[in-house]
């Protein structure tokens, strides 16, 4: 019998990405490309890049007899898109054309054609790499070619990956094939569509708008700055009757008001932040902005809830990254239960493409136990630590079993801690395992981080990580949040004892741990925990701003060099920047010279 692997491509013009997954509907691997090429959202890349698609195969396809690749999107492009790509419109000459007939949407007509555009050629390049790669050097291996509607792709990581046997799917995006939001009914192993949504009216449309607007950049994914700024101001309530007005809500539908359309939205544009003015400025906008999206949302999944006939909810597509609002869903609509993949934006249909093809070839076949663990992408390289440890000249101490503790005992004591273990997240989240941790006690402790190594705004919250059997004695109506999806609001009594990482709406972006999800950050919690009473750090992604999370051993000691961060640990061994070595030389257990080559299993 041949053996057969999928490989889900994401040939989005923004955050492509490429996933594998056995035969067995196991993921193999799954990982966003800007991550090895370290350019923030790999705009206008192929995920199947030359370089990288090579050693992806022969590590976990070795064995190919054929490999189903399966894309993101329809073959067949909707009719607009055709006829003005053959008219010369989505031409460098053609997006500078005075004639352009203006579309009714939140973005202006030349912003959208430049979006099809980049999206057209990256249709046109789809698999061309892989196709060009097989031949040479795996030519036994068959290749078959699969294209899937982008929502349903959005749809099959949010319901496949999620715990439930049934559910109601919602996908809210900026734009699929004909419009933005795909509603369907997940039961037994299968999706049902029940509405699709057609035409420009979008909520990711809006939010991108709203962006601009706010001073930020949507193409460089700056929405998160909009969510953070939100709850330092207050609710604008002439520019909310504004927003109301532009956009009439019709059950699961959503429809500009043609009448005065174009006015309102200039209206609107009188409320955009000079390039000059501080940021704060834009905090009423950017509050009523967030307000709006919210209530438009509950509107649509109360009339959803009624329609789909489920308490459970999966929600997908970019617009389920609002984790300031997805934390108010269970409390806003009847959806008793939420899942949110780790990756619901464009990088995960790479892994619900290859979902799909898995399932037309097996559609009674169960797929692997539930919930979907995010650590599917790339590890640490032993031979590049080994290089670390014979040529950096940074202390370093190999501590195989008690590194939990040892880098408890530092975090306790003030100090901020890169965390480097095992394979990467999928999905714009470190979870653990490509983070930057400190304690959260300290009340400078958040502002210390964004000037001595984030380098990034001071309104921009920090995230908790929480030990699960903690969570109700900290939060709000606690839910579990294993993907860092949603923001839930601190009890009072506990707020003074974690300022850092308390937003100034007393609210947290939480991630649940537990040790079945993540054994050893579990560990560390729990260490951490029994040096303080305290069952929580302060865990935010190991990067700068503007740079995607470090992907390889160089990446993390770039970071560790340029940066205020005291120590890394990459997997069981610890890298001390000098002063640190000498203040903890007599509580940590002492240094050891360590060889070169360290066993693989160090590296985790």
């Amino acid at each position: 019998m041949s053996k057969r692997y999928y490989i889900g491509l994401c040939v989005t013009y923004h955050d492509p990405a490429l996933a594998i997954v056995a035969d067995d509907g196991t993921v193999l691997y799954a990982e966003a490309t800007e991550r090895p090429l370290q350019y923030k959202r790999a705009l206008n890349c192929e995920p199947d890049n030359l370089y990288l698609l090579p050693r992806l195969l022969r590590r976990f396809c070795r064995d190919a007899d054929e490999l189903v690749v399966a894309f993101n999107w329809r073959r067949q492009r909707p009719l607009y898109e055709r006829v003005m790509g053959l008219l010369g419109y989505f031409s460098a000459c053609g997006l500078l054309r005075p004639d352009l007939k203006r579309l009714l949407s939140f973005l202006d007509t030349p912003t959208l054609h430049h979006m099809l555009s980049c999206q057209s050629n990256a249709l046109r390049r789809a698999g061309v790499n892989l196709a060009r790669l097989m031949p040479r050097e795996f030519p036994a291996v068959k290749l078959h070619f699969r294209h899937y509607d982008h929502h349903l792709c959005h749809a099959a990581i949010a319901s496949y990956g999620s715990p439930y046997a049934e559910a109601a799917c919602l996908v809210v995006d900026s734009y699929g094939e004909q419009g933005s939001m795909g509603c369907y009914r997940y039961q037994n192993g299968h999706l049902r569509p029940l509405a699709i949504s057609r035409g420009l009216e979008s909520l990711g449309f809006y939010y991108m708008k709203l962006t601009e607007l706010c001073g930020f950049d949507w193409m460089a994914g700056e929405e998160w700055k909009v969510m953070g700024l939100a709850p330092y101001g207050q609710l604008d309530e002439d520019l909310y009757r504004l927003l109301s007005g532009m956009v009439r809500r019709d059950g699961l539908a959503l429809h500009h008001e043609r009448k005065g359309f174009f006015e309102a939205l200039e209206r609107l544009e009188r409320y955009r932040r000079a390039s000059s003015a501080p940021p704060h400025q834009s905090a009423d906008l950017a509050h009523t902005g967030q307000r709006y999206f919210a209530d438009t949302l509950s509107h649509i999944l109360g009339r959803f809830h009624e329609i789909a006939g489920s308490d459970q909810l999966a929600l997908g597509g970019g617009c389920a990254l609002n984790s300031a609002y997805n934390g108010q869903i269970l409390t806003r609509t009847p959806f008793q239960s939420l899942y949110v993949p780790p990756a619901p934006a464009d990088d995960g249909t790479a892994l619900g493409a290859a979902w799909l093809a898995f399932r037309d070839d097996h559609p009674d076949a169960p797929l692997p136990e539930p919930p979907l663990s995010p650590y599917l992408g790339s590890g640490l390289s032993p031979d590049s630590m080994s290089h670390v440890l014979a040529h950096s000249g940074l202390h370093a101490r190999h501590l195989p079993g008690v590194i939990a503790p040892a880098v408890a005992q530092l975090l306790a004591q003030g100090h901020v801690v890169g965390w480097l273990q095992g394979r990467a997240e999928f999905g714009p989240r470190a979870l653990g395992n490509r983070s930057l941790l400190a304690d959260p006690r300290p009340r400078d402790m958040a502002q210390r981080l964004n000037a001595i190594v984030k380098y990034r705004e001071s309104y921009r919250p920090f995230a908790p990580a929480i030990l699960h059997e903690h969570g109700p004695a900290w939060f709000k109506n606690y839910q579990e949040s294993p993907y860092m999806e949603r923001t839930l609001t601190f009890l009072p009594e506990v707020r003074a004892r974690v300022p850092a990482v308390v937003h100034v709406d007393g609210s947290g972006r939480l991630q649940t741990v537990k040790r079945a999800w993540n054994p050893l950050f579990h560990e560390l919690l729990s260490e951490f925990y029994a040096l303080t009473e305290v069952p929580l750090l302060l865990n935010t992604s190991y990067n700068v701003m503007g740079k995607p999370i470090a992907h390889s051993v160089e990446d993390a000691l770039a970071m560790f060099l340029t940066t205020g961060v005291d120590a890394l640990a990459l997997g069981d061994v610890l890298l001390l920047k000098p002063h640190l070595a000498e203040k903890t030389a007599a509580t940590l257990p002492p240094y050891e010279r360590i060889a070169p080559t360290i066993p693989a299993a160090a590296a985790r």
